[in-house]
């Protein structure tokens, strides 16, 4: 059989498959991402890298960093209100750990990185993300991206602006969530602004928001005539969606295994922590089945990986 053909190009990076992880902070760790990287991610990119990180937190930074070999092309994301800081950062992590791209963080709506005036809140400053995206490709020889919502809020939609910017900067591709950041999460996402970028640049573009279902990534590919389909959220309870299974479609055994997976890897990376952050993906896991709350309770509440896990076998003899 011939070699599969790349869905699109990043700069001169292959990227094989239309389907890519969202960054997600705080989810979005080393295991998960190898973990989904092997259900059909075309694409792993890195928790956003706060830049100050580089210099006090330098520990945490590598551990956000931490990729395997097969992960390639692998993305550092950067998220500064800084241009210069952001660019100096891109430099010292590509000397570093050599990562095939870097994505510049212009739409995390969090409260507390927008009140630094990073994040979505550079939406508001074009000259600042011009000077930027300038700055970070000239620091570092591999491609630069860039990922943005449609604008501070409905009535400053300036999406079209902002990618016209990123492109003309020399950023190699562009993401978008289909939501302002006043929306943050809530509502529905707007597709039709993504194939107004799609039209008017030349890059590719990568549409994110909204995609619950194997059925939304095909509406969002004719709608927009997108290059890629980013998933976020939707991930956390179905990371099986990147080979193109919607969660009903998944064997309990199926669940079952993958949670021993994803717990072990995160154990050996983070000791008992990794268990503590396990947490946050149980509920996700087995919200589809009606489990007692006295159940869920004792899961988020254990401390132990073996008793956790014998608790995991017991719920899943039941379903």
């Amino acid at each position: 059989m011939p070699d599969p053909e790349p869905s699109f190009f990043i700069g001169s990076i292959p990227i094989m498959g239309e389907l890519l992880l969202a960054p997600m902070d705080g989810i979005t760790d080393a295991p998960y991402r190898a973990m989904i990287r092997r259900l059909g991610s075309a694409i792993s990119t890195s928790e956003f890298i706060n830049t100050l990180e580089i210099k006090y937190r330098e520990k945490m930074m590598l551990r956000k960093l931490k990729f395997e070999p097969f992960e390639r092309p692998f993305s550092a994301q950067l998220l500064d209100n800084d241009p210069i800081r952001m660019a100096e950062a891109a430099r010292i992590i590509f000397d570093r750990l050599q990562p095939d791209i870097f994505d510049i963080n212009l739409g995390c709506p969090d409260s507390g990185v927008v009140g630094r005036g990073a994040g979505s809140a550079l939406m508001k400053d074009p000259l600042k993300i011009s000077q930027m995206i300038r700055l970070v490709v000239g620091a570092v020889p591999v491609p630069v991206t860039a990922k943005i919502r449609l604008g501070w809020a409905n009535e400053s939609q300036n999406y079209l602006e902002i990618a016209h910017i990123v492109q003309e900067e020399g950023a190699k591709a562009i993401a978008i969530h289909g939501r302002t950041r006043k929306l943050g999460y809530t509502g529905t996402a707007r597709w039709e602004p993504i194939a107004e970028v799609k039209q008017a640049l030349h890059i590719p573009v990568i549409g994110n928001g909204d995609v619950h279902l194997v059925a939304d990534i095909s509406r969002l590919k004719v709608l927009t005539n997108c290059d890629g389909v980013m998933i976020g959220r939707a991930a956390i309870s179905n990371p099986w969606i990147f080979s193109y299974r919607d969660r009903e479609d998944v064997s309990p055994a199926e669940v079952r295994n993958l949670m021993e997976q994803q717990l072990r890897e995160m154990i050996a990376l983070d000791g008992l922590a990794g268990l503590r952050r396990f947490r946050k993906f149980v509920k996700a896991y087995i919200t589809p089945y009606q489990v007692d709350k006295e159940v869920i309770h004792a899961l988020l509440t254990c401390n132990d990986p073996e008793i956790f896990l014998s608790m995991v076998n017991d719920l899943f003899t039941r379903i």
